[in-house]
């Protein structure tokens, strides 16, 4: 049996990331406080990107383990996490910008590799790893400058999930006072 036909062309995930980076530069450009913009870029956050593919990776091996309320909980939990630990640093962004640059596919998905341009600083790469995987046309990862999300947040959450003695439901709990 064949399995689904994705999709997703070089134009879908290049639009999908200009929508997304327009969205940013927005929050970031709205002159509003660091709390409101945390919650906007939860907001994007669940809105352009693969979240339950996201939290699964970030609790690893532990993710095939946990029950469907435990995943739910903690998928909710890191989402909000994520929006509060990135999005501190987007205030460092006021006054730069984030320009797509190219989509390079990569088999599977596409990246698209934006340009980052803060005042006082070198410009430097961020790419978007984009696919359809889940039915909708996502970011399931973020490289910055060679450093991915998904890596980072693996070693980090697993960190997290030992110091807990491996306790899914505890680690949900702590994430939300995190970030």
């Amino acid at each position: 049996m064949a399995g689904p036909v994705f999709a997703l062309s070089k134009s879908q995930a290049t639009r999908l990331v200009d929508s997304l980076v327009g969205e940013i530069n927005k929050v970031i450009a709205s002159g509003k406080s660091e709390g409101a913009m945390i919650r906007d870029f939860e907001k994007i956050f669940v809105r352009y990107a693969d979240v339950p593919t996201i939290a699964r990776s970030a609790l690893g091996p532990n993710a095939r383990q946990a029950s469907k309320a435990e995943l739910s909980a903690f998928t909710k939990s890191f989402q909000g996490y994520i929006a509060r630990k990135y999005g501190k640093r987007f205030r460092e962004f006021i006054g730069g910008e984030i320009k797509v640059k190219k989509t390079i596919s990569r088999g599977k998905f596409f990246e698209v590799v934006s340009s980052v341009d803060l005042r006082g600083s070198s410009p430097f790469d961020v790419a978007f790893r984009v696919s359809d995987r889940s039915g909708r046309d996502l970011f399931f990862d973020i490289i910055i400058e060679g450093i991915s999300l998904l890596s980072s947040e693996r070693v980090e959450i697993g960190a997290l999930l030992d110091r807990r003695g491996g306790n899914i439901a505890r680690l949900t709990k702590d994430l939300k006072s995190l970030g």
